[in-house]
């Protein structure tokens, strides 16, 4: 029987005759995604090597999951294992403090080994995370602050770090009540101060207005338009949304918050490459660039939001298919076999427009490679 998402798939073009390599590379795997977590291997034998405890390891590794869980393939669990285990000591104790968003993310990784291997170690680490959620500082609306070291300040980037893996241990765990709550705030209070009228959300607001980033005066948020923190945002609405009671009373609220971000990504779509600029409303400004991982999150998010039935109509439709393609562009096969994925933005801060165009374009950095499976996995198998 063909799965529901095949069909989906086929109905945008998205099975088979899109492996667009790049011109003079390799020939185009049957999967990309295993060619890519692979490839990431081969290059990375000891998982350690891809660095500390961190939300970009943690992004990578979640979609390497997702892989797993479509082939079967025990050496990729046995890859997760290896890194979490750098972090979790025996008596299911981490030598952290969480108290940035950032080090909530690789959470989830806990939460999975759990699931799969029933070794109590990783319950009891995820619950050191969800123990500092309840004592975390909020915005006086109850926004939890990016970083403790930023009072008040909420940036686009942290829903994704924290709020996907609150639901997912209150779902495991008989903590509904509080996690429902808590993660439908968040997005409902991040959501609020971050939007524009144009479709997109700003990277960044501070309730004091004296962040360095210097907030406009009046709104609180800063001046532009990230492509990332964007896509962030876009990525936890479906996690949070697909986990969802049916009837929670916040749920219309988080699909109209889709539904205007489907509206800002259909209207900056990059119509020559498929792909959105690094600032997203700025594609005629000098050296701005299209950014891969931001293209496979919004890709991803206007997909999930076709399938489920948020969003509707042909011209959204085509804009899942041209972002797919236009990511793939930036996906090829080299000399050696292995894969990469170029145009990746760094990792990046709330900043001016000069800042931000003059992030650097990476190669095969975690952020565009868990970006990538990701939306992968949902729109091509």
């Amino acid at each position: 029987m063909i799965s529901r998402r095949t069909l989906f798939a086929s109905t945008l073009g998205l099975t088979g005759g899109l492996l667009l390599p790049t011109a003079g590379a390799g020939a185009a795997p049957a999967d990309w995604s295993r060619a890519v977590v692979d490839s990431t291997i081969a290059r990375r034998p000891d998982p350690a090597s891809l660095g500390g405890w961190g939300y970009i390891q943690g992004l990578f590794l979640l979609g390497t999951y997702r892989v797993h869980q479509r082939v079967d393939e025990p050496s990729y669990l046995a890859y997760i294992k290896r890194w979490v285990d750098n972090f979790v000591d025996a008596d299911g104790h981490m030598s952290r403090t969480f108290d940035n968003l950032d080090a909530m993310q690789a959470g989830n990784l806990l939460l999975i080994l759990h699931q799969e291997t029933g070794d109590p170690r990783y319950r009891t680490a995820a619950g050191q995370i969800r123990a500092r959620i309840t004592t975390y500082p909020r915005t006086a609306d109850g926004g939890m602050w990016h970083a403790t070291g930023r009072t008040n300040e909420l940036w686009g980037d942290g829903v994704f770090m924290a709020q996907p893996f609150l639901l997912r241990y209150g779902i495991a765990y008989g903590d509904q009540e509080y996690a429902y709550e808590e993660v439908t705030r968040n997005l409902s209070v991040y959501f609020r101060h971050l939007k524009a009228a144009n479709g997109l959300i700003y990277h960044g607001y501070d309730a004091d207005g004296d962040a360095p980033w210097k907030p406009d005066p009046t709104t609180g948020t800063s001046a532009h338009f990230w492509a990332r923190a964007i896509g962030w945002t876009a990525m936890t609405h479906v996690e949070v949304l697909e986990l969802l009671p049916a009837d929670h009373p916040r749920r219309a609220e988080l699909i109209d918050n889709v539904r205007h971000l489907a509206k800002g990504f259909a209207r900056y779509q990059d119509p020559a490459t498929g792909r959105w600029f690094q600032v997203v409303d700025k594609a005629s400004e000098p050296g701005n660039w299209t950014e891969t991982s931001a293209s496979s999150m919004y890709t991803l998010m206007l997909h999930a939001a076709l399938e489920h039935g948020w969003i509707s109509g042909g011209g959204y439709t085509e804009a899942v298919r041209r972002g797919y393609e236009g990511v793939l562009r930036k996906v090829s096969v080299g000399s050696d076999g292995l894969t990469n994925i170029t145009d990746i933005s760094e990792g990046t801060n709330v900043g001016d427009l000069a800042y931000y165009l003059g992030r650097a374009r990476n190669t095969n950095d975690l952020h565009g490679l868990g970006a990538f499976l990701l939306m992968n996995e949902r729109l091509a198998h």
